[in-house]
């Protein structure tokens, strides 16, 4: 069985038609829905990229995982999709990048490059088209056809002024649907995309798809709101415009990235049937975390909000009918992926993992022990780790720098790290601009968290023990009898 395994930058999971959006057209994703089962509750459990990217491909917290920002080094005892993948007996290919930093302590030279760039490949990976901030390869060939653009960053912002074939996103596809010409065997793919990721710039006709006139307007702040997000609001890169054809447009333009993201996938669609390997084909897709659009004016993906971590989730696997073209409502997490992929591949699940399988809703089932709320993270340490006010181990403002949410269907509890917290009534209010400070309803849920806490706290080895030649649920590789 072959393995598509596509992630999408930055994608809300408000934006595909087939969850409802009047606007959006996003007609192959919900062609991919209609044979597979969609995930109406998905959510991402932390950003920026590399931690969100972090928690999908190790199926780990980032409690527990530590990528806290985009520069953390990934920890190489981690187990991750890559790794599992060789062991199902694939060559994982890449296409994209995976945002993942090496772990200095792996590095002999102090001069290696790779200390100072975190958009590195997960270990694991056979990078056949790579992708980072710079873009040289589809640079350097969108030269060869007669467009000299500068750097990356122009060259994406000016992608409405040409032709749509020309774009990073369908040269990337490109790439994939070439290596598919010579594939023989069962194949492993991972297809990462940039898109929908800023600067907010659609492709060729694309940039024009969407009227700014009929575009919605964002949830506006609340009149009380926490530091952190009076801070978000004071900064360029996180306030979003505030006049309103200037958000208008930057919507517009955001929908328009979306739907042409779609029109790859469709023409990856068609090569899979073209090739015969449709029915032959587990595909999943997800993001590695959202967008605030200008809600609760901020764009980008940081916070709480859960416009930053509430991303779609499709999972078609051809040999499991009973959970075709269903939707379902319960909360499911990123960290779901990687045990789901397992089971795909016919692998038990790493003793790492904290999420879950998947496969019960793929076979039409609803496993009635299944989490009652979604959670994330977000953490901002890096701003003071660049400032330069870390003074260890005396000083521990680096550890209030982070916040944990749980969301259940009713209420968002957001615990900061300094002590403070939130709690936001959904029902009251599901744009999260209502508080309750009930203590009947906020103190269960600050229980709750903490259940949570105490519930995955790391179990790789912890689930051993040393008796009769090893005992337990054993971590991959590990040389002696098999778990029991």
């Amino acid at each position: 069985m072959n393995v598509l395994f596509v992630t999408l930058d930055q994608f809300r999971a408000d934006c595909l038609s087939g969850a409802g959006h009047p606007l959006v057209r996003t007609p192959n994703l919900d062609r991919l829905a209609e044979q597979g089962t969609r995930f109406s509750r998905h959510y991402s459990q932390s950003a920026p990229c590399s931690p969100g990217r972090a928690c999908l491909y190790t199926g780990t917290y980032q409690m527990n995982n530590r990528v806290v920002a985009n520069g953390t080094p990934h920890d190489e005892r981690l187990d991750n999709v890559a790794l599992a993948a060789r062991r199902a007996g694939y060559e994982p290919a890449l296409f994209g990048y995976t945002d993942q930093g090496v772990d200095p302590r792996a590095v002999r030279d102090p001069g290696d490059p790779r200390l100072s760039d975190y958009e590195g490949v997960l270990r694991g990976f056979d990078p056949v088209y790579q992708v980072d901030s710079r873009q040289s390869r589809w640079l350097e060939w969108l030269s060869g056809q007669g467009h000299v653009v500068g750097d990356a960053a122009t060259a994406l912002a000016t992608e409405g002024e040409r032709s749509v074939e020309l774009s990073a996103s369908a040269y990337q596809t490109d790439q994939l649907l070439e290596w598919l010409l010579s594939r023989e065997g069962p194949w492993f793919a991972h297809m990462s995309f940039w898109r929908p990721h800023p600067p907010y710039a659609a492709a060729g006709s694309w940039a024009g798809a969407y009227d700014p006139a009929d575009v919605e307007l964002p949830i506006p702040p609340a009149d009380d709101v926490h530091p952190l997000h009076t801070a978000a609001l004071a900064m360029p890169q996180t306030a979003a415009p505030r006049e309103e054809g200037a958000i208008r447009r930057l919507r517009a333009q955001y929908y328009g990235m979306v739907s042409h993201v779609d029109e790859q996938l469709g023409r990856i669609w068609a090569a899979l049937s073209e090739l015969g390997m449709w029915s032959e084909t587990v595909i999943v897709v997800t993001a590695d975390h959202g967008e605030q659009l200008g809600d609760h004016g901020l764009v980008e993906k940081l916070g709480y909000f859960e416009q930053s971590y509430a991303i779609p989730c499709i999972v078609r696997d051809p040999r499991r009918e009973g959970g075709r073209g269903q939707v379902v409502s319960h909360f499911t997490e990123n960290v779901d992926i990687l045990p789901t992929l397992c089971e795909v591949m016919g692998l038990d699940v790493p003793a790492q993992c904290d999420g879950l399988p998947l496969t019960p809703f793929l076979d039409g089932h609803e496993p009635p022990w299944w989490r009652d709320a979604a959670s994330w993270e977000f953490d901002w340490r890096y701003l003071f780790i660049r400032g330069g006010e870390d003074r260890w181990p005396w000083d521990r403002r680096l550890e209030e720098q982070n916040l944990a949410v749980r969301r259940t269907e009713d209420l968002a509890y957001v615990q900061f790290g300094d002590g403070s917290w939130r709690c936001f009534d959904l029902v009251a209010d599901p744009t999260w601009r209502t508080e309750t400070t009930d203590a009947a309803r906020v103190l269960p849920l600050a229980q709750s968290m903490l259940t949570w806490r105490s519930r995955n706290l790391d179990r790789t080895l912890t689930d051993m023990l040393l008796e009769d030649g090893g005992i337990g649920r054993l971590p991959p590789g590990v040389p002696f009898a098999a778990a029991r």
